[in-house]
């Protein structure tokens, strides 16, 4: 798979990704405006200008990004409103696009663990990258991502070299917040900060423009943030130090109704749950990494595969160990892995 390093200011640092990833970007782009044409009622041309809309939010609050993000198009040969419209796409049709994810995070006596399987389309597999990013004054970042978008994934998985991490679910509540910053922007700033704490402070500043879930984690332990246009609410470990979550509210948020997108999201919990507590209190590397190759109930099991009803599969599988700063990246599903991959940021 497509590993790219990037280096320097913003526009360097944007213009290294469009670059190395210009074919990737450009089918990416392609494969959204036909998922746009048969899910909703939007044209490209309509979908490039509602992500618009968040343009003056990124002038003012992160011009960094914007600016990162505008090399991107310029060096993929794509325009401007299209990079916005890869990296808002959860949020143009109330999160129509929200990705299907089991993630768990484990503080042992030991470390800090914390893992995910990403599931989406099989038809965006050729268009995952690994971005490694080495920017001036902020810790080094290593993330999965879809080419084009600046902060993954996972729906967003990454880590720093602070020892910061982040898994994220997708979560399909209706509403959209202008105001709010947008899911894939949220993640990317989780990456740029040298704490867990310093992390959870820059999203709960101002919300999140769309519904999601992301586990949130560093040396010390991590912290389960349910997203909502709502509101915040925060997941705290249970007495063995485990965060576990699928795709679907686990908590009650006032004023939303979560119509479980996914059928099988607590099937593929109570399943993670059940294996997890077959596990003592400091589980190995390797002993977490069996969890997320599970195959029961398949093919919507933790270790999705796809079929001709679903196209969605586990696309690739990663386990941070948070005290070390260290990933291991498979990419495919984990349990026949098509490359592994070690990220050290």
């Amino acid at each position: 798979m497509l590993v790219i390093n990037c280096k320097g200011t913003p526009r360097e640092i944007g213009l290294e990704h469009g670059a190395k990833a210009a074919r990737q970007i450009k089918s990416g782009i392609e494969y959204y405006k036909l998922q746009f044409g048969r899910t909703s009622a939007l044209t490209w041309p309509e979908v490039c200008n509602t992500a618009m809309k968040f343009d003056p939010q990124l002038q003012e609050r992160y011009p960094w990004l914007r600016e990162e993000m505008q090399a991107i198009a310029d060096s993929a040969g794509v325009q401007y409103p299209e990079i916005l419209a890869l990296n808002f796409r959860q949020e143009i049709i109330f999160g129509l696009y929200a990705d299907g994810c089991t993630s768990l995070a484990w503080k042992t006596t030991e470390t800090s663990f914390l893992a995910q399987n990403w599931d989406w389309m099989i038809e965006q597999k050729e268009n995952i990258i690994v971005l490694n990013i080495d920017a001036p004054g902020k810790p080094r970042m290593s993330m999965g991502t879809e080419a084009g978008i600046i902060g993954k994934i996972g729906d967003g998985t990454g880590l720093n070299s602070s020892g910061v991490g982040v898994c994220a679910n997708g979560i399909r509540v209706r509403g959209v917040d202008y105001n709010g910053t947008p899911v894939h922007i949220c993640r990317r700033l989780i990456l740029e900060s040298e704490t867990r704490d310093e992390a959870i402070a820059k999203i709960e500043k101002y919300g999140t423009a769309a519904s999601g879930h992301m586990l949130v984690g560093d040396a010390t332990g991590c912290i389960s943030l349910e997203c909502t246009t709502k509101g915040i609410i925060k997941l705290h470990p249970d007495g063995k130090g485990r965060l576990l979550h699928t795709n679907h509210l686990l908590v009650k948020h006032e004023g939303t109704y979560d119509n479980l997108w996914l059928k099988d999201s607590p099937v593929r919990l109570e399943r993670l749950t059940e294996l997890a507590n077959q596990l003592g209190r400091n589980p190995s590397e390797a002993q977490i990494a069996e969890l997320f190759k599970d195959e029961h109930n398949l093919p919507y099991a933790v270790n999705r595969m796809a079929d001709e009803k679903d196209p969605a599969e586990t696309l690739f599988n990663i386990i941070m160990d948070l005290t070390k700063a260290t990933a291991i990246f498979k990419f495919g599903r984990p349990s026949e892995p098509e490359e592994v991959l070690i990220l050290t940021p």
